[in-house]
């Protein structure tokens, strides 16, 4: 029986796109190289399927174009912001993601940021890197303890509740919003807030978790960034259109915020060099499930959705 063909858009594990080309028709990706809009709607039209990351986007004028051929699109992600869901529903095109498999590897992201911001990483590390730690003083490079202080999380699902338990594992007091509050076993104590403005009032430390969706574009903008406790530390490791980026380089130049901990950017790859100027930002570029397990375990699942997909069952992580 002839097998289906698949498109891989980004360079995987060799143990995953070693399975993919056991049991798929493969055209793989081994320079890694990002597609442009034209290469990827060509590619796609000639296959049944395609494995992307959150760095090729599927909007509606993209997906119009694919043709009758291509039947799902199996992100090799969580996130979907990259995919126009009602667009893919309406061309026939199934959609799906890889939940549960980075949640942990994204909470240990999480705390590094957080405690890159809070205990000035980046400065002690570019001071010693370039021969410049000449002194030392009690008043030296002293940050901010996060121990029992106030962990907000914006957006409580699994990633959200992760990351809460990193948090308590530092004694910290967790708080949280959401669209609707979690039943006590998984809520585990924390305190649930019915508004955002309730959640950042006592968020020391604010961690954002939800979804990059149109309703959440700059959601942490000049307004919210003001309803933060003084000198608080904000976390981002979700995406990067959930904040605005000058609104936060104002608050961490202002001195409003005390420091920020950011793995996601308005502008990927790249970032935003005026976040990259200020001291008091600790920088990573987008590796949140860049862990060996992590990165096998995305891409099998991605797999698994296919294979199910092909073998006339629903895949278990559909979104459209």
């Amino acid at each position: 029986m002839t097998k289906p063909k698949l498109f891989i858009a980004r360079k995987l594990r060799d143990v995953v796109e070693a399975r993919a080309a056991r049991d798929y028709e493969v055209i793989l990706n081994p320079e890694d190289r990002l597609f442009s809009r034209e290469a990827l709607i060509a590619t796609c039209r000639a296959v049944d399927a395609v494995l992307p990351c959150h760095s090729e986007r599927f909007d509606a004028g993209v997906i119009a174009e694919l043709g009758p051929r291509l039947k799902i699109i199996a992100n090799h992600s969580v996130g979907t912001d990259h995919v126009d869901l009602a667009a893919a529903k309406a061309a026939g095109i199934v959609v799906t993601n890889t939940p549960d498999v980075l949640s942990d590897a994204t909470a240990e992201i999480a705390m590094l940021c957080m405690l890159g911001a809070a205990r000035r990483g980046a400065e002690g590390d570019a001071m010693i890197r370039a021969g410049k730690w000449d002194f030392w003083s009690p008043a030296f490079m002293v940050g901010r303890q996060v121990t029992g202080k106030r962990f907000g999380v914006l957006g409580m699902g699994r990633v959200g509740q992760v990351t809460a338990d990193r948090a308590r594992g530092f004694g910290m007091e967790v708080h949280y919003h959401n669209r609707r509050r979690l039943p006590d076993h998984l809520e585990k104590g924390a305190v649930f807030h019915d508004t955002l403005e309730g959640l950042l009032a006592v968020s020391d430390v604010l961690s954002l978790h939800c979804p990059s969706t149109p309703q959440n574009a700059g959601i942490i903008n000049a307004v919210t960034l003001a309803q933060l406790p003084q000198r608080a530390i904000l976390v981002n490791t979700a995406r990067g259109g959930l904040v605005d980026e000058a609104a936060l380089v104002a608050a961490l130049t202002s001195g409003q915020l005390f420091a920020a901990g950011l793995d996601v950017f308005q502008t990927e790859p790249g970032g935003n060099p005026a976040l990259a100027a200020l001291p008091n930002v600790f920088l990573l570029p987008h590796i949140g499930s860049a862990t060996e397990e992590t990165r096998d375990a995305m891409g099998f699942r991605a797999l698994d959705n296919l294979d199910a997909f092909f073998a006339g069952a629903e895949p278990g992580d559909r979104v459209a």
